[in-house]
């Protein structure tokens, strides 16, 4: 297997990988969305709140708020060594929020105050609630580490997608660079140069073969496949995790799901034997 970064920003991480095959790729995506742990909002205290929001609502507004995660300093609640249902600083860090509007007010993300500097929202613009003049809003929160299977706030990516490398092939004997094919194309990947229509884009491929379609030729002059153990990877954080520390806790994960199956296929061939 090799891999290939093409892309790397502190939310987006895009790579090519080659010799592998769809189950692997498709496990790796999946482990990635349901199984990397990140923080988020699990419980909310609600002291006071004379908005015009409910307090349901405004504790599920709360849960979506992406929080900036550090995996080494705390535990799963379930894996903590404290094995409390309240948590402890392990495993548990406490937020609050107490604003009180003197006109009307929109209340954001920057103003939950968080025990842990490290352990704050990931975005301080994200908007809660409106209050209006003489309204009052008093909170406490509970963050902790989650996985995706367990709720949609505990998923580390916005963005978690991959398709098979495209692979184009023109005609010469064929094309007469009508340029039908590049009007058509919604990602730009071919272009009309000096009479000839060329290849300019093929990672922005999508495979959806309207240029095949649009190709007055019969038998078309372009050809359109995709290489069955090559694919493109696209990770987008929320920006609790670094998308490259996300790739390597899936990595992780996925080893040892595949060492703690060897484990248990070779006890049942020592039982059978």
């Amino acid at each position: 297997m090799n891999v290939e970064i093409l892309e790397k920003t502190d939310t987006n991480l895009r790579f090519v990988i080659r010799d592998a095959d769809a189950p692997f790729v498709n496990a790796l995506r999946r482990i990635i969305i349901s199984e990397v742990p990140c923080m988020a909002i699990d419980e909310v205290v609600i002291l006071e709140n004379s908005s015009m929001i409910q307090d349901e609502v405004l504790a599920h507004r709360l849960g979506l708020v992406p929080i900036k995660t550090d995996l080494n300093a705390y535990n799963l609640r379930e894996e903590c060594v404290c094995k409390s249902k309240f948590g402890c600083n392990l495993c548990r860090v406490a937020l609050t929020l107490d604003v009180e509007a003197t006109d009307t007010t929109t209340v954001y993300s920057g103003s939950l105050v968080s025990e842990n500097a490290a352990i704050v929202p990931v975005s301080a613009n994200i908007p809660l609630v409106k209050l209006a003049p003489g309204q009052k809003l008093k909170l406490e929160a509970d963050v902790r580490l989650g996985r995706g299977k367990e709720h949609a706030k505990w998923q580390p990516v916005a963005v978690c997608a991959y398709k098979n490398m495209p692979q184009i092939k023109i005609n010469p004997k064929l094309c007469d660079a009508c340029g039908e094919c590049v009007k058509v194309c919604p990602k730009a990947v071919f272009a009309v140069a000096e009479g000839k229509v060329e290849v300019r884009n093929l990672l922005a491929c999508t495979l959806c073969l309207d240029c095949v379609d649009a190709c007055p030729k019969n038998p078309k002059a372009v050809e359109v496949t995709w290489d069955k153990n090559t694919f493109i990877f696209n990770l987008e954080s929320t920006g609790a995790l670094p998308p490259e520390r996300i790739l390597q806790e899936a990595v992780k994960i996925l080893d040892k799901k595949t060492a703690d199956f060897l484990k248990e296929l070779a006890g049942e061939k020592d039982e059978t034997s």
